[in-house]
């Protein structure tokens, strides 16, 4: 790193750097604000909280209003027994107090699952994608087959009605739904109509389809209805509202060629202009769509969850929560200061982009996220698990620290910015408590100092993909060796399908894309593929004859009752796994080189399940003898 791209990164978080003054300034004011009284208190439950001040009294009031005393003594109290959000009275000052319970909950037995492109899901009527309707319906049907849990991509908020922009992981904003995966149906409005049905997803034509046929909708609701769902609405608050407002603006400047609010007429950037509101009063219908849109994709989401746990799963939907939102979105209009300006996030070199990767997305600040007592990042995570038994957070690393990269710079061109990873963790804990959901922490890749500890102390679940479960002389490990603490996955939606691995269709990715480490040509590459088959295929079944490389079939079944026969607690198999799929849903560091997000699966729900070969490693991945009845 240079000192340019440091003096970059400091610059976009507010310090002035140009000269030795200005450094010994902003380190000045950096232990300054350590001094400062906090705006949230962030403790474990019953444990001692070092406080900025020597305090004589403490005093906390719950939520139903009951007031009690701390023990406090000095510079330290004794956070209360009981785990919630307090307002905390220091010597007369107030601040808020969130007080986390030592765990997550976690399954109580070994479960099985499977994770799934809701998009790519088919239903019994043509649609260009899958939404919440083709997800009630695949839930049902894995739920009666004792599947315990369903993991979904994210479901975030995209750029409504433009087909630019689709992928979950560039979300809009966290806080609310993609409303694209909405369908009127289920709360006995007319049905969305017939559309054409491709091998992979027209985006740009499709997604503007679907709001015109949603905003359809919409315009035919008879008053009591409308009245009665943006009534419901009000449950949402002002954040709801002003997202509402934004996707109305989005809508209205987009067709001026915007493409993110940095476009927009500059009296329209600040979400409390009167600008701003006088254009919501005199566009007051574009703004009511937008609410029903938000109701309707929310409705969908919860029928869902109720179709799964109705059909017997432990948990049910397994949320997805992506590390950032792009710049242009909502969440960094709305949340202004608690964003991060002027910096992107990424990943240094690593397995999954050996040249690094530059998202072109944003987060939170640590300093906003301080200064706020951490408000929107509770309103994300509320959010979140507020449909669903679970959550899996997306590059969980982000908890702890970022590779953040000044807008416009290459993947290298960046550095680790530091979060306040103990409050953050005890904010997720006491949230996963509060909706009795489980959490998953994605942690492949290179860990910060004391992560897995932590999150294995908080009783989170890591994740151990079957390709990169090495053994110390890099062959794999047996299937005892994974522990029970722990999700097992043949794969994700990031790496290579089990048949594509085995037949080496990554490779012709990887050589096409130019994504090959640079001193391994393609052909080196299928050697060392060809040697790790085969330790694979030892670890799986023994001294067995191993299946050639375009003989998948085995191999997938092979992988799919090695993970099935690990301590881990969740096995997930990706739908793609299930069908025998050589092509993955997303290629990391691509655009479109690769047709990301965009593949379909080739039958319902309960036709795919009634396949052969996919009953077959349903089966396997439930870890019950073959012939076995449901």
């Amino acid at each position: 790193m240079t000192n340019d791209v440091l003096a970059a990164i400091l610059g976009a978080l507010g310090y002035a750097v140009d000269t030795a003054q200005d450094l010994r300034t902003a380190l000045t004011e950096a232990e300054a604000r350590k001094r400062d009284l906090p705006t949230m208190l962030v403790a474990d439950a019953g444990s001692q909280v070092d406080l900025p001040f020597l305090a004589k009294q403490a005093f906390i009031v719950d939520q139903e209003g009951y007031e009690q005393p701390l023990s406090v003594q000095g510079g330290a109290l004794t956070a209360p027994a009981e785990a919630g959000y307090y307002l905390l009275r220091l010597d007369g000052q107030e601040m808020q107090l969130a007080v986390a319970p030592p765990v997550c909950p976690a399954p109580r037995g070994k479960g099985w699952g499977v994770s799934v492109q809701i998009p790519s899901l088919r239903g019994k009527t043509g649609r260009a994608f899958g939404n919440f309707a083709e997800l009630a319906q695949l839930a049902d049907a894995l739920g009666t087959r004792g599947a315990a849990a369903l993991a979904i991509n994210p479901v975030h908020a995209l750029f409504p009605g433009t087909g630019a922009g689709f992928s979950p992981y560039s979300p809009s904003s966290r806080l609310f739904l993609n409303t694209a995966m909405g369908d009127p149906e289920l709360v006995g409005l007319p049905g969305l109509p017939s559309e054409p049905v491709n091998g992979l997803i027209d985006w740009p034509t499709a997604l503007p389809q679907r709001y015109l046929a949603l905003e359809r909708v919409f315009a035919g609701l008879d008053m009591q209805r409308r009245t009665g769902i943006l009534q419901a609405c009000d449950a949402g608050g002002d954040l709801l509202r002003r997202h509402a407002i934004f996707d109305a603006l989005d809508r209205h400047f987009r067709l001026q060629g915007a493409s993110g609010w940095q476009d927009w007429p500059a009296a329209y950037r600040d979400p409390g202009s009167t600008t701003v509101s006088t254009w919501t009063h005199q566009h007051t219908a574009e703004v009511e769509l937008q609410l029903f849109l938000q109701w309707l994709a929310q409705q969908g989401l919860q029928h869902a969850q109720r179709a799964a746990t109705d059909a017997g799963m432990e948990w049910g939907l397994i949320g997805d929560l992506a590390v950032g939102v792009v710049p242009g979105g909502s969440d960094c209009w709305s949340l202004g200061s608690a964003m991060l300006q002027g910096l992107t996030i990424g990943a240094p070199p690593d397995p999954l982009g050996p040249h690094g990767q530059n998202w072109g997305i944003t987060t939170f600040s640590p300093d906003g996220l301080r200064k706020s007592g951490y408000a929107p990042f509770i309103a994300m995570l509320q959010a979140s698990f507020a449909t669903g038994g679970g959550l899996r957070i997306d590059h969980a690393f982000g908890l702890a620290r970022l590779w953040v990269v000044p807008q416009g710079g290459g993947a290298s061109d960046g550095a680790y910015l530091s979060y306040p990873f103990e409050d953050l963790m005890r904010l997720v804990t006491l949230e996963a408590q509060r909706a009795g959901a489980l959490v998953i922490a994605e942690d492949l890749g290179t860990s910060p100092n004391g992560f897995t500890a932590t999150i294995s102390q908080r009783q989170m679940l890591g994740m151990r993909v079957l390709h990169f479960e090495r053994a110390g002389d890099a062959g794999f490990i047996g299937a005892h060796d994974y522990p029970a603490n722990a999700v097992a996955l043949t794969g994700t939606h990031d790496t290579a399908t089990v048949a594509g691995w085995w037949s080496g269709r990554d490779l012709d990715w990887a050589a096409q894309c130019d994504r090959l480490p640079s001193e391994i040509s393609r052909t080196e590459a299928e050697r060392i593929r060809d040697w790790d088959r085969g330790r694979l295929w030892a670890t799986m079944r023994g001294n067995s004859m191993r299946p050639a490389p375009d003989d998948t079939g085995p191999a997938v079944d092979a992988a799919i009752a090695h993970i099935a026969s690990t301590p881990a607690l969740l096995t997930l198999t990706p739908m793609e796994d299930l069908l025998g799929e050589v092509e993955q849903p997303n290629l990391p560091g691509t655009t479109i080189e690769h047709p990301n997000w965009r593949r379909r699966y080739p039958a319902t729900a309960e036709q795919m399940l009634r396949f052969d070969a996919v009953d077959h490693r349903v089966k396997l991945a439930a870890n019950r003898p073959l012939g076995q009845s449901e």
